[in-house]
């Protein structure tokens, strides 16, 4: 009987000194011991842990138990009593055993959990685990970054919770886990603190570094994907809860205005692996982006920061961190960083922002970021929300800064629905500065002529696309019918009349003949689709067409002569509206000549 052998080789040890146990009584007391958990003795195991004559050896031998006794209290029911007395033989091993054997068992123990185990595996051994750490005098530090290290390692493949349900049901433990830990790391930020009131010695900054790379471990998983709004029904949102606390701890510790503002990173470590450094430095990006987020989005910890910082200063603050998120795919991240940028943008007046700014990469990275969301970004209303936060950006700009940005995205953006959309504005910053006492040079005069260049011009000439660049073709020709319009309202302010003839040659004329060769082109294919489709007596053959150079997915031919008719309805479109630029030229052309003679 395993209890049996249990009291044999205990009373074989207590005979023994310290100094005289064995390699076999070691093996000997695990093999028995699990016996005993394994076999339903735990009550009668625990009664030898807690008898005073049994203190050495189980100071010695007792850690060999944590692998056993963590699959029983897993095995057993709740309810169950010998659940209870494996849940006591575990706290009294934390009390017991040699702090630094029972650090490596109880570690161990968590490396080796997976799937659905590792939360409860992690939060059954937190308890055991602080006891322990206090206990230990040397190495400290590392001990306790090792083990926070270690637990957040482990969670880190896990999904996290992100809708209402299942942050409700956490299937896995997670969102519980998460504040456990917090709470597991609390006595030692505490111990931090009265360290630095004391003195900064070297231990003590050891540890405070251990807990800074633990909240940014913590930022980067799972806050960063988490969602952090408030949600309806659920009282304390487990995420919201746990970014409070790690919010909490770097103001504790006195390092949350450093890391929002000077970047301080604690002590980096030093890799001789290209490879693992560029890992770090990611990982810390997203981290500091996170923490941003959580502190000018959410306001958590915002109560702490004096009130000294203009808007323009944030937002300079934050144009790597929106860079940072919004570079992600995932909704979670892509999210976080348009909400950011948002919230920076709204804190400052329109046409505040100077135009010296956008000589910082951020502040031309960024808005390319927000095209490539605009224009790639399969949901529809991060798209829309992307379009929005962009117009704020151009509206926040002094009048030079639009007039810089307007060219860099219509070189940069490369689609022809935002160079509409940028010309769009462009005609808008031109009416203001026509209808306005102020002088502005920047949509006016050699500047607008300059600007002009880019905006009246075709890609490839009569070659390019109309079809593909119908938006910015359409953009373009409303601008300069207003400008043809208002030029004689203006006195030739615009300074288009002086440039009719370059932009006659560069523009309009290979428009003209780009719409000709178009339009035949697509009258042709309608003519052989229509004949074809009398040779085959049916209007549901099913074949293939190629429109601006790519192939389309098979389709009907009736659908196919619906596509290329919409296409001649946007040539009709285009054609109208050149008729009429036209026409006023013709106009503005034969009032100079009467002027003339």
């Amino acid at each position: 009987m395993a209890v049996d052998e249990l009291q044999a080789i205990i009373q074989r040890c207590q005979i023994l000194e310290e100094a005289d146990f064995k390699g076999e009584d070691f093996n000997l007391f695990q093999v028995v011991g699990q016996k005993c958990l394994e076999d339903g003795y735990a009550a009668q195991l625990l009664e030898v842990i807690q008898n005073e004559k049994n203190k050495v050896i189980i100071k010695n031998m007792g850690w060999n138990l944590i692998s056993p006794l963590v699959r029983c209290i897993f095995m057993y029911k709740q309810e169950d009593d010998k659940r209870e007395h494996c849940l006591r033989i575990l706290d009294q091993l934390a009390q017991l055993c040699n702090p630094k054997e029972l650090f490596l068992g109880l570690l161990e123990q968590i490396e080796q959990t997976s799937g659905e185990q590792v939360c409860q595996t992690v939060m059954l051994l937190l308890q055991p685990l602080q006891t322990v750490l206090l206990k230990l005098q040397n190495k400290k530090a590392y001990s306790v970054g090792l083990s926070l290290a270690m637990i957040m390692n482990q969670l880190t493949p896990l999904p996290v919770p992100y809708t209402k349900q299942q942050i409700q049901e956490d299937k896995l433990g997670l969102c519980q886990c998460c504040n456990a830990v917090v709470d597991f790391a609390k006595p030692f930020v505490n111990e931090v603190v009265k360290n630095m009131e004391k003195s900064s010695e070297y231990n003590d900054m050891e540890l405070k570094e251990e807990l800074i790379k633990f909240c940014m471990k913590s930022l980067k998983y799972p806050l960063l994907t988490a969602q952090l709004e408030q949600l309806e029904g659920i009282e304390e949102h487990p995420f919201r809860h746990f970014a409070t606390e790690i919010i909490d701890i770097l103001w504790t510790i006195g390092e949350l205005i450093p890391l929002v503002f000077l970047h301080h990173k604690g002590k980096s470590p030093h890799w001789e692996n290209q490879e693992f450094a560029d890992i770090e430095r990611k990982n810390s990006a997203d981290s500091l982006a996170c923490l941003s987020y959580l502190v000018f989005v959410q306001h958590f910890g915002v109560e702490c920061f004096p009130v000294v910082f203009s808007p323009s200063y944030l937002l300079l603050c934050n144009m790597t961190h929106i860079e940072v998120l919004l570079k992600r795919t995932e909704e979670s991240v892509l999210s976080k960083g348009l909400d950011l940028f948002e919230s920076c943008l709204l804190r400052m007046d329109d046409n505040s922002l100077l135009h010296h700014y956008l000589e910082f990469r951020d502040f031309i990275n960024v808005p390319q970021d927000l095209v490539k969301i605009m224009t790639l970004c399969p949901m529809e209303h991060m798209r829309k929300k992307s379009l929005n936060i962009l117009q704020v950006f151009i509206d926040k700009f002094d009048t030079e800064g639009k007039y810089t940005l307007f060219r860099c995205l219509l070189k940069t953006s490369n689609h022809a629905g935002v160079e509409g959309y940028v010309i769009k504005n462009i005609k808008d910053q031109i009416h203001l500065a026509l209808t306005k006492e102020y002088d502005n040079i920047w949509f006016t005069g050699h500047h607008l002529i300059s600007l002009l260049d880019l905006v009246l011009s075709l890609p490839e000439g009569a070659e390019t696309d109309l079809l593909q660049n119908s938006d910015r073709i359409m953009a373009s020709l409303n601008l300069l019918r207003y400008l043809l319009i208002k030029d004689c309202e203006s006195d030739s302010q615009t300074g288009v009349r002086t440039t009719l003839g370059k932009i006659e040659e560069n523009f309009l004329k290979p428009l003209r003949v780009g719409l000709n060769m178009s339009k035949a082109h697509y009258e042709a294919e309608i003519k052989n689709k229509k004949e074809n489709r009398k040779e085959a007596h049916s209007s549901n053959t099913v074949c293939s067409v190629t429109v601006s150079g790519e192939k389309m997915p098979a389709m009907t031919t009736g659908m196919q002569l619906q596509v290329l008719h919409s296409a001649l309805f946007t040539f009709d479109l285009i054609e109208s509206v050149l008729a009429r630029v036209e026409e006023l030229i013709e106009v503005k052309t034969k009032a100079v000549m009467d002027e003339n003679s």
